[in-house]
C-alpha cells in the first residue's frame, strides 16, 4: 500500500540508524536525538503547521524518498502499494502516539510497524465538543470563503471542482487523514447512456431504459425528478471525468439494467480508486484548498434559517468557524455506523460492512439538526458478494464479467445479474447463508481486480472442476453438471434455469477460480432530502438556503434499491450540479 507502514528493516537502512537508535519508543523520540530534533517534524516548537500534516509528510518524502523508493519485494502484502493511493505517511506513522497500520482497518494483515510503543493517547477526533462548538460560533469566523465542501470522496471532489471552475474560492475539508471516501472503495463502475463507448461498442440504449431500469431497481419509491437527471446527464458527466483525466472506455452490464451501460477504466483496473486519484490531482491543478484531518461539526445558521458557515474541528488547529455563503455536504451514509444501522434497520445489526470506516453519517446528523428533511433514511442496501468473514467487496463486475453464482452444495440458484437486494435475499436463504462465485482463466485474465483479490488469498484455485470441488466441499457431481449446463446456455444464449440476460464467458479454461461470499451492508439508500439543484430541503420542502448536498449523505435518487453503477453516477452528476449552484449563490451580489 502507497503509504509508509515501514517494516523496520526499512526504516533502518533508509536512516542509517544502528542497534542503539532501536531503543526509541516512538518516532518523535528517534527523530529528537538525530538530525535537526523536533525541527524535523515541527516548524515551531510544539506546533504542527496545518492540520493536513503536509510539512511533516515533505519532510519525510525527502529523507525516505517516494512510496517506489520503500517498496519491499521480500514483503508478500507491501504496504506502499495500495489502492489507496499516495496518500501521506502520517496517515499510519505517528509521532507522540501510537501507529497503526490502516490496510487492517478493513484488512488482518500481519505487518509490523516500527517505533509504536509510545503511550496510547485518545484520538483527536475522539468525540464532538459541544461546548467547544458554540464556543468557535460565538468567536465568529476566523476566515471567510465562498464554498465550503465538507467530504472528500467522488461526489466532494466533484462539486469542488465544479465550484473552482465557475470562479468561487473553496474550501473542501475532509475528516480522514487522507481523500478518498467510500469511493475509493469502489470496484465496478458508473452507469451512463448515450455515450461514444456505447455507440463503439453497438450498444442501443435510451434515456428512458436508464430511467425504468433505476425505478423499477429502486421499486418505484425514487424521487423521477432526480433520476431523471441522472440519466439524462450520465453521459455529460462521463465527458466530465475524461476531461480530468479518467479513461471510461471499457464496458459492462451490471445488476438490473437491460443493457451494457456501466463504464470503466479500459485497463481493468477498479472505477473507484481510478477515479478519486484522477480528481485528487485535478483539484491540485486547479487549485482547491483540500484540509485532511478536518472534520465539519456543525453547520452555522443566521436568523433567517440561511447558511453563513461551518465549524470545523481540526487535529492541531483545535475548534473554528469558517465563514461561507454556501455548504456543500458530501460526507458519504452511514453504513459504517453500527447504532445507526442498529437504530433505523434493526434486522441488519451485526452484519458486517464493506464501507470506508469514515461512513458514520455525520453529515446526515448535522443536517437533521438544523432541520433538514430525510428521504427513505431507513432503507440500506446489503450487498450480495462481500468476501466471506471480511470486509473486502468482490465486485458485481466479477459477475457481470461471467461468473456464475452457486450454493455450498455447487448448485446455481439466482440469476448472477438479477438487483442486489434479490441477490442478496436469495443467498441468505441457501444453507450456511453464502454463496461461491466459480468463473475460470479468461475471467481470471480479463478482470485485473480478480487477480487483488488472489494476492489478497480469498481465491481458491484448481485445475480441474472435480478438485475445485473438493477445495470447497461442494458435490463434485452437482457442480459439474451446473457448469455444463451453464456453458450450454452461454452457447445457444439462452440461460433457461434463471434467464440471465447477459452471459460474455463460459467455464471451459483451467484453471478454475472459487470465492466465497455473503451478505454485507454496502450502501445506504437513504438520507437528506435534496431539490434537483441538489438544494437540501427542510421539514416543509423549501430549500435551506446556502446548504447543498450530493452522493450517499442525499435520498431519493435509489429508491429503495440501488443498482450497481449508479452509485458513481450519483456522485459525478449531482456532485456537479452541487458545486454550480454552491457557486452560482455564493457569487450572487
Amino acid at each position: 500500500m502507497k503509504f509508509a507502514v515501514l517494516s523496520g528493516l526499512i526504516l533502518m537502512c533508509l536512516a542509517g540508524i544502528g542497534n542503539a537508535e532501536a531503543k526509541a519508543n516512538d518516532l518523535a523520540s528517534f527523530h529528537k536525538d538525530k538530525g535537526d530534533g523536533c525541527k524535523t517534524c515541527h516548524q515551531t516548537p510544539g506546533k504542527v503547521a496545518d492540520d493536513s500534516e503536509n510539512y511533516i509528510n515533505g519532510q519525510c518524502l525527502s529523507c525516505h524518498g517516494d512510496y517506489s523508493a520503500l517498496k519491499n519485494p521480500k514483503l508478500k502484502i507491501d504496504p506502499h502499494n495500495s489502492h489507496l493511493g499516495d496518500i501521506h505517511c502520517t496517515s499510519c506513522h505517528k509521532g507522540h502516539e501510537q501507529s497503526k497500520v490502516y490496510c487492517n482497518e478493513c484488512h488482518s494483515f500481519d505487518l509490523k510497524i516500527p517505533f509504536n510503543d509510545a503511550k496510547k493517547k485518545e484520538a483527536w477526533d475522539a468525540k464532538w465538543d459541544q461546548e467547544k462548538i458554540q464556543q468557535a460560533i460565538a468567536k465568529g469566523p476566523i476566515e471567510s470563503t465562498d464554498v465550503v465542501v465538507i467530504g472528500a470522496g467522488s461526489a466532494g471532489y466533484n462539486a469542488a471542482i465544479a465550484a473552482k471552475q465557475a470562479g468561487a474560492k473553496v474550501i473542501l475539508v475532509e475528516k480522514a487523514p487522507f481523500s478518498g471516501g467510500n469511493s475509493m472503495l469502489a470496484a465496478g463502475g458508473m452507469n451512463a447512456v448515450g455515450t461514444p463507448q456505447q455507440k463503439a461498442h453497438h450498444v442501443e440504449d435510451k434515456v428512458e431504459w436508464f430511467v425504468e431500469d433505476t425505478m423499477k431497481g429502486g421499486r418505484y419509491a425514487n424521487d423521477p425528478k432526480l433520476v431523471e437527471i441522472l440519466a439524462e446527464q450520465s453521459a455529460a458527466g462521463v465527458k466530465w471525468l475524461e476531461s480530468l483525466g479518467v479513461n471510461m472506455d471499457d464496458l459492462k452490464r451490471s445488476g438490473g439494467a437491460r443493457v451494457d451501460r456501466t463504464h470503466r477504466p479500459a485497463d481493468g483496473r477498479s472505477a473507484g480508486p481510478t477515479i478519486v486519484q484522477a480528481l485528487r490531482k485535478a483539484a491540485d491543478k486547479y487549485g482547491v484548498e483540500t484540509r485532511l484531518n478536518s472534520r465539519a461539526e456543525k453547520l452555522v445558521l443566521n436568523d433567517d434559517h440561511q447558511i453563513v458557515g461551518v465549524v470545523v474541528h481540526g487535529k492541531h488547529s483545535g475548534y473554528y468557524m469558517l465563514s461561507a455563503k454556501s455548504v456543500v455536504l458530501t460526507t458519504g451514509g452511514y453504513g459504517y455506523n453500527k447504532q445507526m444501522i442498529a437504530f433505523y434497520r434493526p434486522t441488519f445489526k451485526g452484519m458486517t460492512s464493506s464501507n470506508n470506516i469514515t461512513a458514520t453519517g455525520d453529515g446526515i446528523n448535522m443536517a437533521k439538526e438544523i432541520g433538514a428533511s430525510m428521504t427513505d433514511i431507513d432503507w440500506i442496501q446489503a450487498h450480495p458478494t462481500i468476501g466471506m468473514d471480511s470486509r473486502i467487496l468482490i465486485s458485481e463486475t466479477v459477475r457481470g464479467v461471467g461468473a456464475i453464482m452457486v450454493n455450498a452444495e455447487g448448485k446455481r440458484f439466482v440469476s448472477e445479474l438479477t438487483t442486489r437486494d434479490r441477490a442478496s435475499d436469495a443467498i441468505l436463504k441457501q444453507p450456511g447463508k453464502f454463496a461461491w462465485l466459480v468463473f475460470d482463466n479468461q475471467l481470471y485474465k480479463k478482470a485485473k481486480m480478480v487477480r487483488g483479490y488472489d494476492h489478497l488469498q480469498m481465491l481458491k484455485k484448481a485445475d480441474t472442476i472435480a478438485d475445485l470441488a473438493k477445495l470447497t466441499k461442494m458435490d463434485a457431481k452437482l457442480l459439474a453438471g451446473t457448469i455444463s449446463d451453464y456453458n450450454e446456455y452461454q452457447k445457444t444464449g439462452d440461460d433457461k434455469a434463471f434467464h440471465r440476460e447477459d452471459m460474455p464467458l463460459n467455464l471451459t479454461q483451467p484453471p478454475y477460480y472459487a470465492v466465497k461470499v455473503a451478505p454485507g451492508i454496502h450502501h445506504t439508500m437513504g438520507g437528506v432530502a435534496i431539490d434537483t439543484k441538489a438544494e437540501v430541503l427542510d421539514l416543509q420542502s423549501w430549500p435551506i438556503k446556502g446548504l447543498y448536498a450530493a452522493g450517499e449523505v442525499t435520498g431519493g435518487v435509489h429508491g429503495y434499491n440501488r443498482l450497481g453503477g449508479n452509485a458513481i453516477a450519483d456522485t459525478v452528476v449531482f456532485g456537479k450540479i452541487a458545486g454550480e449552484n454552491a457557486a452560482e449563490n455564493a457569487l450572487k451580489k
